[in-house]
């Protein structure tokens, strides 16, 4: 088991979080065009946590924002969840998605929603454990509370 804790996104994460976003998009094979200066001048528009360990390397990531639903309000949006490699099937995905609940409760939120690549089976496993919904529809993955 991989010790790490969970903690807030900070801007003094920024640097190191970008790299991840890379990687993220190299692992999902998506065209990546954001920078690290758009990242600066955008940060009111994300939040999210990071699994880090001792040393304070980040080893996986969740982003989120709030947006609204007509049919359920308030949601909390969770845009990427990412763990590297070398730390999947450890507990960080487990632990970031329950930060992610939690921090969409206390702010009194209808709700999560993201949504999740059809060949990613580790990742849809994980989030059934949690009682996601698909909507087949969107592709969009919803615990409603």
């Amino acid at each position: 088991m991989t010790d790490f804790k969970i903690k807030k996104i900070t801007e003094a994460d920024f640097e190191k979080l970008f790299v991840l976003f890379k990687e993220f998009a190299d692992f999902e094979e998506r065209k990546f065009s954001n920078s690290l200066q758009r990242m600066k001048a955008e940060k009111d528009f994300f939040s999210g946590f990071l699994a880090k360990d001792a040393a304070g390397n980040i080893l996986a990531y969740a982003i989120f924002f709030y947006s609204y639903h007509t049919f359920t309000g308030k949601t909390l949006y969770m845009d990427d969840l990412f763990v590297l490699e070398p730390y999947r099937r450890k507990g960080l995905g487990r632990k970031l998605l329950e930060a992610v609940i939690a921090e969409a409760k206390k702010q009194k939120c209808a709700g999560v929603r993201w949504q999740v690549a059809d060949w990613n089976a580790p990742a849809q496993k994980l989030y059934a454990a949690y009682g996601a919904l698909e909507n087949p529809e969107d592709r969009n993955r919803d615990i409603i509370f």
